[in-house]
């Protein structure tokens, strides 16, 4: 039996902040599509096709006229934007930076820093990854019906097939996603160096040999749905993986959305159901993966899944 809707219309949040140093700047960011329309664009169109009215994006303070003028402004024609700034110095009371840290603190930390705007569900995503219009359908679902109980947090995420991820012209890091016979998320193993193999991928193991994964094994891109109860939990647990970060790395080590939920769900504070999706992942890991992106937008929309001109600008 579904829950009662929430109070509060589920909320995207998008995870921007390293856009301007992946990108060389905002102004060079790769228009994928017509009218100067990148992978953004479309995650936000399929997100607001799906029923999300508020869209908010994580960025950096000082590229927020950039953002504005090169994105935001465009996407405020379909959706409520809102900004929030990832800031180094923004931590826990009593935590410090230590001395010569420029680099910021990793995703976990990102989610935190809209913690003032968001008061109900939200799902969260990389502002650089096209993940297809049933994964935000899915997923709003969730968020829209149903709610934390007394005793364990609900979360969910989209999980993808590796087959559908990796690409022919390098190794990715991917999370291998673990799952009980409920379909529950059990741990999300990180991966690094991941090969196109066939249908699926492979993998270097530690004596040298390679290890096979299956085109359908499921992976984690970075497509959470959580409850308000999330960003408490993270501002409480924060300050223990900071102690963590700052012993074994003090001046680029990072905290990772699956990290915190891994340490969640390990306690039994939380379950994460998994939700699956048919669409293929796009997103440009190496240059020579946009003429595959740009070709496959330029299909949907001639398919009629996208008009020639998402916002009317």
């Amino acid at each position: 039996m579904m829950e009662e809707l929430h109070m509060e219309k589920p909320v995207l949040l998008v995870l921007a902040a390293g856009m301007g140093s992946r990108y060389g700047g905002l102004k060079q960011m790769d228009s994928m599509g017509g009218h100067g329309q990148s992978i953004i664009d479309y995650s936000i169109y399929d997100a607001r096709r799906a029923g999300f009215e508020t869209v908010v994006f994580v960025i950096n303070r000082e590229l927020e006229a950039d953002f504005r003028e090169t994105v935001g402004n465009r996407i405020s024609r379909g959706m409520e934007v809102r900004y929030a700034f990832q800031e180094l110095e923004d931590l826990p009371k009593g935590c410090r930076v230590p001395f010569g840290r420029k680099k910021p603190w990793g995703t976990t930390h990102a989610v935190m820093a809209a913690r003032a705007l968001i008061k109900g569900p939200f799902a969260v995503i990389n502002a650089d990854d096209y993940y297809g219009p049933e994964a935000f359908r899915v997923i709003y679902d969730y968020l829209a019906h149903h709610r934390d109980r007394p005793d364990c947090f609900q979360y969910a995420m989209v999980g993808y097939h590796l087959g559908k991820t990796v690409t022919e012209h390098g190794g990715v890091t991917r999370g291998i996603c673990h799952l009980n016979q409920d379909g529950l998320l059990e741990e999300v193993e990180e991966r690094k160096g991941i090969e196109k193999d066939g249908d699926g991928g492979r993998y270097a193991a530690e004596d040298g040999s390679w290890v096979h994964l299956e085109g359908k094994t499921l992976v984690s891109m970075n497509f959470w749905g959580f409850q308000r109860s999330f960003l408490d939990e993270a501002m409480a647990r924060f300050p223990l993986f900071l102690d963590r970060i700052l012993d074994q790395d003090p001046i680029a080590g990072e905290c990772y959305l699956p990290i915190l939920v891994t340490d969640m769900l390990s306690r039994g504070r939380a379950q994460v159901r998994m939700l699956s999706t048919a669409d293929k992942w796009y997103g440009v890991t190496y240059r020579e993966d946009k003429p595959a992106v740009v070709a496959a937008l330029r299909e949907k929309t001639e398919q009629g899944l996208y008009p020639e001109n998402l916002w009317g600008v």
